[in-house]
């Protein structure tokens, strides 16, 4: 297992981009998962398979629930990520259950599958506890308590400060898109000249979430920073009719991409790879 996991990005013959862990039944796993979901739901995947190998160091028909309950405690315990919210280390709870849940449907297909050595899912669907008042019977709480909150609204003089720190057009009218328009990272990157309705000052969101289509309006202020930007900063001789694109170094011209760097953490002592953590919340690059 000295080279799993290496996750390796690329492009099928189809021109689809997939993933590739170098483990042959996580393999097959992902290309089953990207026959059924989103774009965006496999690069997940890909990644939380990624975080809890490298956390297991086993192969994946030799991981056991103590396993599972290994790499919880190594999520919450994380020191290298800070959370926005509270500014405490770790990872939070819908990270981790979702990571638990990738895991756990890994898991669920080999067992489907009946040709593998794997007959159980070692993750847990919960614990076991006695219901209050003395009752015989018992009830199951999940492994990972996912507070339910509302969504934390930035309030006018905080988004124009935020924009006013941006140093390019091109990153103003990104962010502007997400403040004024509610558009999610991917879709503002998947923006095509095409989908920007300047008459109806209206953008039209082709690949959402879920793959629904919508037609959203959106304020003057990002037409004057999309304009500054198509008018001074975006390379002319760029071939691709996205909208945003990269704008110095060797992608000059190219689409800009919702694959981040992978920050240059070390590796966990308990198994091989390299950080396990993609830089997701940024939205800007070169």
């Amino acid at each position: 297992m000295s080279s799993f996991p290496c996750l390796v990005r690329f492009v099928s013959g189809s021109g689809q981009v997939r993933y590739r862990l170098g483990e042959r039944l996580a393999d097959r796993y992902l290309e089953f998962v990207a026959g059924r979901c989103r774009p965006n739901t496999l690069r997940a995947v890909a990644f939380d398979l990624k975080a809890f190998f490298v956390v297991a160091g086993k192969d994946p028909v030799e991981v056991t629930a103590a396993d599972v309950f290994d790499f919880l405690a190594d999520q919450r315990g994380d020191r290298t990520v800070v959370r926005l919210a509270d500014r405490e280390s770790g990872l939070s709870a819908r990270t981790i259950a979702r990571r638990l849940s990738s895991v756990s449907g890994l898991y669920a297909y080999l067992v489907a599958r009946g040709d593998t050595a794997v007959q159980v899912n070692p993750v847990p669907r919960g614990l076991l506890t006695r219901r209050a008042g003395g009752s015989n019977r018992s009830r199951t709480v999940p492994l990972v308590r996912v507070p339910r909150t509302l969504p934390r609204i930035l309030a006018p003089q905080e988004a124009d400060r935020l924009v006013a720190a941006l140093r390019t057009h091109r990153d103003r009218a990104m962010v502007l898109a997400m403040l004024l328009a509610g558009l999610r990272r991917c879709e503002v990157l998947g923006l095509r000249f095409e989908d920007v309705q300047i008459g109806g000052r209206r953008l039209a969101v082709v690949e959402g979430k879920g793959g629904h289509h919508r037609i959203v309006p959106v304020a003057n202020r990002f037409f004057e920073a999309l304009g500054g930007y198509l008018r001074d900063e975006r390379p002319g001789a760029a071939g691709t009719d996205r909208v945003f694109v990269v704008l110095k170094g060797p992608r000059r011209g190219m689409p800009l991409s919702a694959e981040g760097p992978m920050r240059s953490c070390p590796a966990p002592a308990t198994g091989p790879g390299w950080s396990t953590r993609p830089a997701m919340s940024c939205v800007i690059r070169a």
